[in-house]
This record gives structure tokens, C-alpha cells and sequence, in this order.
């Protein structure tokens, strides 16, 4: 029997430099994590991504809903988080559960990488669509039907977003993300209803060579496209929180994909000790700020991504 309800796209916020002010306002932290609707149909309880890829299997401590929800259908949405070892919420840390693909590995990634759910949102529930309904409105219903439990918590709103993005940059958190109390859920859409104002930049970057080191790669060589399909430069990376098997395994993965032909259009520092790669990975990258010449300052691997290589475009990273 297939599931009654079709995963959507979701509500995306648009980036801000300011922090709106005002009664119609309302502040929420910013989890580092992975957005992860969840699905109930009365029947089964299935989990997608944003890009409306199926991630049940990844998360098993979610799929007895009746343990933290009290309705007979609904639609939940989220960020799934993992906390690295400074007790703070880890993009790479959350990867670990997020990558696997072989599912008969979940089961020991549990132990060493446990989750946590943060909902903020409830679109859906016992057969209705709520998601034209005012952020206010679900959020009240959101609290009548979802119980917090070890795996599980709603995510609480603030009056003062000034007060909370100073709190996220004492702490090295990501950010906030600034709604609208009378805001509906627009499915597929992406609109200043909801801002998201970051402690910090991250990219999700092509990536078009590396350099060795003993035969290990020890750096990777960033791109993004321009609206023509050509591939820019933008740096280089080495750092991040990455082991040395990491580093083998990424070898690994970029062995198959070498070539003879730089993919970049423009020029390349460590050029001459660069390897050239067919740009199919993409790494999601956390740095500082723009050069003039649009390259990235302080950049830091966070973790390889599935993302479409063609979505990594300068005008698109207002997104990311």
C-alpha cells in the first residue's frame, strides 16, 4: 500500500544581513543540521529532504510517531541535528548519519552519532492542510500535538532577534531565523515571511581538482558556475575536521573521476602541482568572507553533500 501523502518542497527563508524588528515578529535559532519532513499517513511514517530525497531509513528513533505525536495524519517540519564533541550542533557530525546509504550501517551509527529533531512546523494534520493557516496558529496546534521526548523537541520563538543572534555569536552557532507571526507556509516557495541571518557563510562548492601529498589528497580546488556553464575558481581548501582516513577516503572517491582537463576556466593557485577531476562532488564549505577577487577567505571543509553540480552557481548561494 503506497503512502496517501506526496512529499513537498518546502518553505525556504531568504538570506538578510539585518535583523527585521517588530510585534510581527518572531526569532528561532538556526540549527546546523538537516531539514527532514516527516510524513504520517495514519499508516506509515516516511522521512524526505528538502530536495525530496527519502531518508526513513537514516532515522530510525523517528518512525514511532506515536511516541511523540498525538494525530491520526499529520506532516512535520524540521531539522535533524547531531552534536559534535564542543556540545554544539555538527554539520559534519549529522553527515555521518545522513550519508549512509548502505542501511545495514544505521544501526551502529546510532551508537556513536545520536540525533535530535528539532520541529518548527506542522502543515498538515488528522487529514487537513493547515499550511495557509498563520505561523501563530500552527505553531499553537504544533504544541498541542507534538511531545517532546529523548529524540524530539519543538523548537521555542523569541520576541527579541537581537538578544538571540548576540546569544548564537557568544556560542558559535549558526544563526537565527527571523518569521513572521502572521506568515502562511507557502509549499515550494522561497520569501521574506521568514529570514535567515548567519553568524557565519557556508557554500556548497564543485569540486575541480585536488593536490597530493604521498600519494593522499590534502586539498581540494573549489568551483562555482556562472549563469553560462562555465566553471570559476574560487580556492582552495585543507582544513576542516577531517582524520587522516578521511582524507583516504576521499583519495578514494576522487581516483575514478581524474583527467587531463582543467575544468576551470580561469587561473588556478598551486596550479602546477593541481590534479585535474571531472567536477561531480560537491562539499558543503564553511568560510569567512568575498575576496574582491571572488575568492573565498578562511574556507573549511564541513562535509560532502549530493547536490546537483549545475545548483552550485554564484547566483544561487544566497541560498546556502
Amino acid at each position: 500500500m503506497k503512502m496517501i501523502l506526496k512529499p513537498i518542497v518546502p518553505f525556504e527563508p531568504v538570506s538578510s544581513d539585518t535583523i527585521p524588528e517588530g510585534p510581527n515578529w518572531l526569532a528561532q535559532v538556526k540549527w546546523d543540521g538537516v531539514r527532514i519532513l516527516t510524513y504520517y499517513d495514519g499508516q506509515e511514517v516516511r522521512l524526505f529532504n528538502r530536495k525530496l530525497n527519502e531518508r526513513t531509513g537514516n532515522y530510525p528513533e523517528l518512525l514511532d510517531i506515536k511516541t511523540y505525536c498525538e494525530a491520526s495524519s499529520l506532516i512535520l517540519d524540521g531539522e535533524i541535528i547531531a552534536l559534535g564533541p564542543d556540545g554544539k550542533p555538527s554539520f559534519p557530525e549529522v553527515m555521518k548519519r545522513d550519508g549512509i546509504r548502505r542501511m545495514e550501517k544505521v544501526a551502529q551509527a546510532m551508537k556513536g552519532v545520536p540525533i535530535t529533531y528539532m520541529i518548527f512546523d506542522i502543515l498538515y494534520v488528522n487529514g487537513e492542510w493547515i499550511n495557509r493557516e498563520s505561523l501563530a496558529t500552527r505553531i499553537a496546534k504544533m504544541q498541542e500535538i507534538v511531545k517532546s521526548n529523548s529524540q524530539v523537541q519543538l523548537v521555542t520563538s523569541h520576541d527579541e532577534g537581537e538578544a538571540l543572534f548576540k546569544a548564537m555569536e557568544q556560542h558559535g552557532m549558526e544563526g537565527i531565523v527571523m518569521k513572521k507571526k502572521d506568515s502562511p507556509y507557502l509549499i515550494g516557495e522561497k520569501m521574506d515571511h521568514w529570514c535567515k541571518v548567519k553568524n557565519y557563510r557556508d557554500i556548497i562548492a564543485v569540486v575541480g581538482g585536488v593536490t597530493l601529498k604521498n600519494d593522499v589528497v590534502n586539498a581540494l580546488l573549489l568551483g562555482l558556475y556562472d549563469g553560462e556553464g562555465r566553471l570559476w575558481y574560487i580556492g582552495h581548501v585543507g582544513t576542516g575536521r577531517l582524520s587522516h582516513q578521511d582524507w583516504r577516503d576521499i583519495t578514494a572517491k576522487v581516483k575514478p573521476l581524474v583527467t587531463q582537463d582543467k575544468p576551470f576556466v580561469n587561473k588556478v593557485e598551486r596550479e602546477r602541482e593541481a590534479v585535474w577531476v571531472n567536477p561531480l562532488l560537491t562539499v558543503k564549505v564553511q568560510f569567512a568572507e568575498w575576496t574582491p577577487a571572488r575568492s573565498l577567505r578562511q574556507p573549511s571543509i564541513q562535509a560532502f553533500v549530493e547536490v546537483p553540480i549545475r545548483d552550485c552557481r554564484f547566483e544561487m548561494q544566497a541560498h546556502c
